[in-house]
C-alpha cells in the first residue's frame, strides 16, 4: 500500500561522491530543477547503498544493478539517472601481463560482493578461468589497485576512473568485463541503477524520475554549473580524469534507459539467475509504474 511522504520532508537520497553521480544530481540537489522535491543527500559508496536498499533505508538510492533481485519488491527501478553504457566495463588488473587461465586459484580483490562488477566477473570467470579463481577479498574501491601493486592480492576488479589510472600503478589489464559482456550479448553494460521506494506511490515515483531526467539534461546544457559540486566531491581526482569519468558514464541511457537499456538489465539478471548467482526476476519486476 502506498505511504505518502510526510508533507515538507525532503526526499532522502543516497548516491556516491563519484563525478558521474554529482554531475547528474547537481541541479536537483541544489534546488535548480523547477518543481522538484527538495533532497536530503547522503554520500555513500555503492557497497553501502546496496546494504541500505536491502534494509529498506532511504527513499531514493543509487545501487548496483546486481542487487535488484533482492530489493525490487520494495523499490522500483527508475528509468533514468543511472549508469549503463558501452565501453565502460570493470577491469581485472594484475601486476604482470598474463592470460585469464592464469587466474585459477588466485586471490582477487573486489569492491563489493553485491556489485554489478562482481556479477559480471563471476559470469566471465565461469567461462574463461577453468577451475575458477581462489579466494575473493572485498576491499574499498580505492584500496584495490594499491593492494595489487603491493602484492597483497593477485588481481583486482576495478571500476570507474581506474580505467584511466591503472597504468599509474604499473598494473596490467588482464581482462575487460565490459568487452566480454558486449561481445557475448551485443548489449550495453548495466552498472548502477536509481531506485525509489514503491510505497511513495506512482505519482511521486513519476515526479522523482522526471526530476532526475531534468537534472541530467540541465547538467548537459550547462556543465560549468555542476563543476564546483563535482570537483568538491572528487577528492584528489585530476579534473581531466573527472571529465573522462563523466563522459563515459553519463550518456543517453542516463536520460532514458529505453528499449536497449531494459534489454541489457533483463539480460544480465536473467543470465545470472540461470547460473544460480541471483534470484530469478518476476515478469513485472522491472516495470516502473
Amino acid at each position: 500500500m502506498s505511504q505518502p511522504q510526510e508533507p515538507g520532508r525532503p526526499v532522502r537520497i543516497a548516491y556516491s561522491p563519484c563525478p558521474n553521480d554529482t554531475f547528474v544530481f547537481d541541479a536537483w540537489a541544489h534546488g535548480r530543477v523547477p518543481g522538484a522535491p527538495a533532497l536530503d543527500v547522503t554520500f555513500a559508496d555503492i557497497d553501502v547503498t546496496n546494504g541500505m536498499a536491502e534494509r529498506g533505508e532511504g527513499d531514493v538510492l543509487k545501487v548496483s544493478y546486481a542487487v535488484l533481485p533482492w530489493v525490487l519488491d520494495e523499490y522500483a527501478l527508475l528509468p533514468c539517472g543511472g549508469a549503463l553504457g558501452r565501453g565502460c566495463g570493470p577491469l581485472v588488473l594484475t601486476r604482470e601481463a598474463g592470460e585469464p587461465a592464469g587466474l585459477a586459484g588466485k586471490t582477487v580483490a573486489v569492491p563489493s560482493e553485491r556489485s554489478t562488477a562482481y556479477l559480471l566477473f563471476r559470469l566471465w570467470a565461469a567461462a574463461e578461468v577453468p577451475g575458477g579463481v581462489g579466494d575473493v577479498v572485498v576491499l574499498p574501491f580505492h584500496e584495490i589497485m594499491p593492494a595489487v601493486r603491493d602484492g597483497k592480492v593477485d588481481a583486482g576488479l576495478v571500476i570507474h576512473e581506474a580505467r584511466f589510472t591503472y597504468r599509474d600503478y604499473g598494473l596490467s589489464r588482464l581482462a575487460d568485463m565490459g568487452e566480454h559482456w558486449e561481445d557475448t550479448t551485443g548489449l550495453p553494460i548495466p552498472l548502477g541503477a536509481i531506485i525509489a521506494k514503491r510505497s511513495l506511490g506512482a505519482a511521486r515515483l513519476r515526479e522523482l524520475a522526471e526530476a532526475a531526467r531534468t537534472s541530467v539534461r540541465m547538467a548537459w546544457d550547462d556543465p560549468a554549473a555542476s563543476r564546483p559540486y563535482v570537483l568538491a566531491h572528487a577528492q584528489e581526482m585530476d579534473p581531466a580524469v573527472a571529465d573522462q569519468h563523466i563522459g563515459l558514464y553519463v550518456n543517453e541511457f542516463t536520460a532514458d534507459l529505453g528499449e536497449d537499456g531494459y534489454a541489457a538489465v533483463r539480460g544480465l539478471l536473467t543470465r545470472a539467475a540461470a547460473e544460480g548467482l541471483v534470484p530469478a526476476l518476476g515478469p513485472d519486476a522491472l516495470t516502473f509504474v
